[in-house]
């Protein structure tokens, strides 16, 4: 009989720093570390920049934010749980507003002298452990910085970002012009005296293409298909409010009643030179913008179909028009890389997360701010940081509920889509309806035993508050 190797001739586990290591203090980072102090759950979080509010921070390195940027969903449905926007703020706060809230939120609820700034991660790798303690795992996670160091821990929860890596498309020819990603436009003052033509129909395309309006020589928009688009007020109010109303109605019924209404709102689109849409409502990410129209009508933009070919400055589109411009600006997304750990993740357009914010494959890696979905993003990184954070709080502890989940998430393959068939295009792959989704995970977590509600800061909440009032 073999003896048994003694605890001299054993690899030694590497040294935990803490159970948790978060990366990032933009609103997904902030929304985790509040959820893992509720629970007592040891952490160190790692920023790059220097403050806190990752790219609404428009003075942070490499962020898409510009100037006339606002949130898209209202500041009502948009707050974390237990700290809501303030009342003072307009229905679509301004970037510098969310940052004012974000900011404000890490100061509630003693955030901000936890976090570990100037601090870029290089690398997350896994650190096996021959004999880890009874019950817990035996991987490790390494994350080392760019300066060499290094630290380990249990659980590494990503929360970098989706909107920091460009999609820019090749301009078929030979286009003589300046070609920019939207992830460098700042200012309208970019466009004066310049002939544009911005490409993409998202929310950044339709809101940059309405600041060449007002600067611009020249501005057209291309949009290769037709969209939906979805005024910001509905009967004067905000129109996540009002078709939040209706939420309750399966997605199919309430797309039949909507449908209707929006045709009512914003007329014939081919009028304004758009496409119809070729997709039914909800099928694609919503473009909720009430500007660009103004601007078709008064004739301050022109839209175009998608481009054919460039040669020199002058661009054919697929309709046969063609015309000289100086400048093409690509509003044409973003990868969703994590380049600290991307082999843990997938692909570049769609991280594979149980719910989308656990590994399935990999025990210990999370992603956080990763979710493709059809309304405001806040609230979701919220319930999924409380999720996170009871089943790590679970692990610690053994609980059944957090055993439960583990065997989920490794085979559980819900349906996400609320009775929607999302389009084929990269970006939808993935794609949530947020209904669908907060159901799901509500219905998940009470099973559990798991409340997915933030607690309010008693103490802090009047002078954090205060500060963010100041931006309103």
């Amino acid at each position: 009989m073999n003896a048994s190797p003694s605890a001299a001739s054993r690899p030694a586990a590497p040294h935990v720093d803490t159970t948790v290591c978060v990366i990032g203090a933009g609103p997904a980072g902030l929304s985790v570390v509040r959820a893992l102090r509720e629970r007592g759950i040891d952490y160190t979080q790692l920023e790059r920049h220097t403050r806190v509010g990752g790219l609404w921070d428009i003075d942070n390195p490499g962020t898409p934010m510009y100037e006339s940027a606002h949130f898209i969903s209202s500041r009502t449905v948009s707050g974390f749980s237990g700290f809501p926007m303030p009342e003072s703020y307009p229905d679509y706060p301004r970037h510098d507003q969310i940052l004012a809230y974000l900011r404000s939120f890490a100061d509630a609820y003693g955030l901000t002298d936890g976090i570990r700034f100037g601090a870029e991660v290089a690398s997350v790798e896994p650190v096996e452990v021959t004999a880890p303690a009874p019950g817990a795992s035996g991987r490790r996670w390494r994350v080392t910085m760019e300066d060499g160091t290094s630290t380990v821990h249990e659980h590494v929860i990503v929360c970098t970002g989706s909107q920091w890596h460009p999609f820019v498309p090749e301009v078929p020819g030979s286009y003589a012009g300046e070609i920019r990603h939207s992830l460098d436009y700042r200012s309208p003052d970019l466009f004066t005296g310049k002939r544009v033509l911005v490409v993409g129909g998202g929310n950044s395309g339709c809101d940059i293409a309405c600041d060449a309006a007002r600067t611009a020589e020249r501005a057209v928009i291309s949009l290769r298909r037709g969209y939906w688009f979805i005024p910001k007020h509905v009967f004067g109010l905000p129109s996540d409010i009002v078709g939040g109303k209706g939420s309750f109605l399966p997605k199919p019924l309430e797309r039949a009643l909507l449908q209707p209404l929006l045709r009512l709102l914003t007329g014939d689109p081919r009028r304004l030179g758009l496409q119809r849409p070729d997709h039914k409502l909800f099928e694609t990410h919503p473009v909720v913008n009430s500007q660009l129209f103004h601007h078709l009508q008064h004739g301050d933009i022109v839209a175009r179909p998608g481009i054919r070919r460039a040669d020199e400055l002058t661009v054919e589109f697929t309709d046969g028009t063609s015309e000289e411009f100086d400048l093409i600006l690509m509003a044409t997304g973003y990868r969703h890389r994590v380049p600290v750990a991307q082999r843990f993740f997938g692909d570049e357009q769609h991280p594979d997360l149980y719910l989308n914010c656990v590994s399935r494959e990999h025990s210990g890696i999370y992603g956080v701010g990763f979710i493709e979905t059809n309304s405001g993003a806040y609230h979701l990184f919220d319930q999924q940081a409380h999720l996170l954070a009871a089943f790590i709080a679970g692990r610690r502890d053994g609980t059944a509920a957090a055993a439960a989940f583990d065997r989920l998430r490794q085979s559980d393959v819900p349906d996400m889509s609320g009775g929607l068939r999302f389009d084929a295009s990269p970006r939808h792959r993935g794609y949530v309806d947020s209904d669908a989704y907060v159901k799901y995970v509500t219905r998940l977590a009470r099973r559990l035993g798991w409340p997915l509600e933030g607690r309010t800061p008693d103490a802090a909440t009047g002078r954090a508050r205060s500060r963010a009032e100041a931006a309103a």
